[in-house]
């Protein structure tokens, strides 16, 4: 007998059905659905979503996994339409190579450029240019997070934000952290208007991390392993930093060596004592 959660669940028995056509476009083209939604899959993934406060337009269950669907439809409201799809039906429609029978169509919150650097323009941003690699770009995307930056900005060559294999990496970070694309150098000129300094990491050269001074707005510059920044870019930087790690090494992967600036960064702020109000001195001054 089936229970109450499942009992919402309606069968698709077509590969042809809209709604199973629109997952499967949505994870194929990494890009938003014409009502603005984009495709994730995994039960954790869609529990942040839930957590995020994001609007679920769709979710799907495999055969297999409908049991599952008693763990997530208590956290799901009743207008969101809910599918049950046959396991080959949905391993065509779902990428992954190990799915976990439950995929979804979210509407994911849109930021500018703007937007993150007013996120941003009193602690960090995080600017990234060909990182292609989705775990790589979804670490920095859950580290920027974890350490407080204010929003990422994807430059050229980037792997794309709704990517489903980012979207997973982030563990649900890029549903909260303003993030957009843009051509850094168009970037540039916006940060500095804000007085945010520019900082770029490299593999030999530049002050090291932890002799950095984090307690001012700064944007960090990450290019890829290979290849890192263009000239471009470089040519606009206030300084390098650099990760002082064993020369056998020749580099670090843009994912760490994202986490270990912000960590620094992150450290730096927390061990700063906040400045004293006028009202505490006052307090102060009454005591002695």
């Amino acid at each position: 007998m089936k229970t109450a959660a499942q009992q919402r669940l309606t069968r698709i028995e077509g590969r042809h059905n809209s709604h199973l056509r629109e997952l499967r476009q949505a994870f194929s083209r990494a890009e938003r659905t014409s009502s603005g939604a984009c495709a994730v899959e995994g039960v954790h993934i869609l529990e942040e979503a839930i957590r995020s406060g994001l609007r679920l337009e769709a979710v799907f269950f495999s055969e297999s996994a409908e049991n599952r669907a008693d763990r997530l439809l208590p956290q799901i409201a009743a207008n969101v339409g809910t599918w049950l799809v046959p396991n080959q039906l949905f391993s065509r429609a779902v990428p992954s190579e190990s799915p976990q029978g439950v995929a979804a169509l979210v509407r994911l919150r849109e930021s500018s450029v703007d937007d993150v650097i007013q996120a941003s323009k009193r602690g960090l941003v995080i600017a990234v240019a060909g990182i292609q690699d989705p775990g790589n770009f979804g670490t920095i995307l859950r580290s920027a997070e974890a350490f407080g930056a204010g929003g990422v900005l994807a430059g050229e060559n980037t792997v794309n934000l709704l990517n489903w294999k980012v979207v997973r990496a982030s563990a649900g970070s890029i549903f909260r952290l303003p993030a957009a694309r843009v051509r850094l150098a168009e970037a540039i000129p916006r940060l500095r208007a804000q007085g945010i300094e520019l900082r770029a990491t490299s593999a030999h050269k530049g002050t090291p991390v932890y002799e950095q001074d984090w307690s001012r707005p700064a944007a960090i510059f990450i290019g890829s392993e290979g290849s890192g920044l263009g000239r471009e870019v470089l040519s606009e930087m206030d300084g390098m930093i650099r990760i002082l790690h064993s020369p056998r090494v020749e580099s670090l992967n843009a994912g760490i060596a994202a986490s270990i600036v912000l960590y620094e960064a992150s450290r730096q702020r927390e061990e700063t004592p906040t400045p004293k109000t006028e009202k505490h001195r006052e307090e102060q001054g009454q005591s002695s």
